[in-house]
């Protein structure tokens, strides 16, 4: 992670409180500059109220002040508690909140994740749901992660969750088109082997990179996407896959269909750093 200096630090938390406070007025008048304060990374200290406030979730959280506690207080569908509970040790595990069987974060996950099946029950649970409220619940109490994850759901990725994945479906198209302009050399390479952008970008989208970028890369991924929409992360993608593909210097190593998509599993820690991706996106 890069190091802030902690004069430079104190001047942004300063600039973020006071937005903060007036959050209404700054999103109204200036959201530019809201933009590129989220571009150059929230302060850690302020993330989780910022991340809240950013994406609306605190809106409806007031909007509906007992719900969540009365989604929380309800059994939940067997089928789908079967399913969360049996994905809530995988997510971060080697994180302090999520080591523990059973731990305060375990529980705060399986009660997120429970709401939201009973919040849209004819969605239900998608299992990629985990790791993007597990980091929500290490930024924010259970209900204001829950709120958060109902408006990334529902506004930012509308119809990712949902049994069909037509939504996922039709952004890898866009992202495959894109990057025939962005990188000839490397969209060829996968329309050569066939390689479905379902096969690779399905993870990197609907868990928001929070599974395949350095966790300093994550964070800041996600305060510009949760400021500025879904255009962020088919930004990442991009980047990443021209990185990767970009060249025939770089084809050499990857010749076939498996060769790529170990190579795009597992991508080379000098494009995923901090400096280097956030300075691309």
């Amino acid at each position: 992670a890069e190091e802030i200096p902690i004069e430079v630090l104190r001047q942004r938390e300063a600039k973020w409180l006071e937005m903060l406070n007036s959050w209404d007025k700054w999103m109204a008048k200036k959201h530019k500059k809201v933009k590129e304060r989220c571009q150059k990374g929230i302060p850690p200290s302020l993330r989780g109220r910022a991340w809240l406030y950013l994406t609306g979730g605190k809106v409806r959280r007031e909007q509906n002040q007992d719900k969540f506690h009365e989604l929380d207080n309800q059994p939940g569908d067997p089928k789908w508690v079967d399913i969360i509970e049996r994905d809530l040790h995988r997510q971060f595990p080697f994180h302090e909140m999520f080591a523990a069987r059973g731990g305060h974060g375990q529980q705060d996950l399986f009660r997120v994740l429970k709401a939201y099946t009973l919040h849209r029950p004819e969605e239900g649970y998608c299992q990629a749901q985990a790791p993007i409220a597990a980091v929500l619940l290490m930024h924010m109490p259970a209900e204001d992660a829950f709120w958060v994850l109902v408006q990334i759901c529902e506004k930012y990725l509308p119809g990712y969750y949902s049994t069909g994945l037509e939504a996922i479906q039709l952004d890898g198209e866009i992202l495959y088109a894109l990057l025939r302009r962005v990188s000839p050399v490397a969209h060829r390479h996968l329309k050569k082997h066939k390689l479905e952008p379902i096969l690779y970008m399905t993870e990197w989208f609907m868990c928001a990179f929070s599974r395949t970028l350095p966790w300093a890369s994550v964070l800041r991924v996600w305060d510009m996407f949760l400021c500025e929409g879904v255009k962020i992360l088919f930004r990442v993608g991009l980047v990443l896959l021209k990185c990767m593909l970009g060249s025939q210097e770089k084809l050499k190593a990857c010749q076939g269909l498996y060769e790529t998509m170990e190579l795009l599993r597992a991508i080379q820690p000098q494009y995923t750093q901090e400096g280097f991706l956030v300075h691309e996106v």
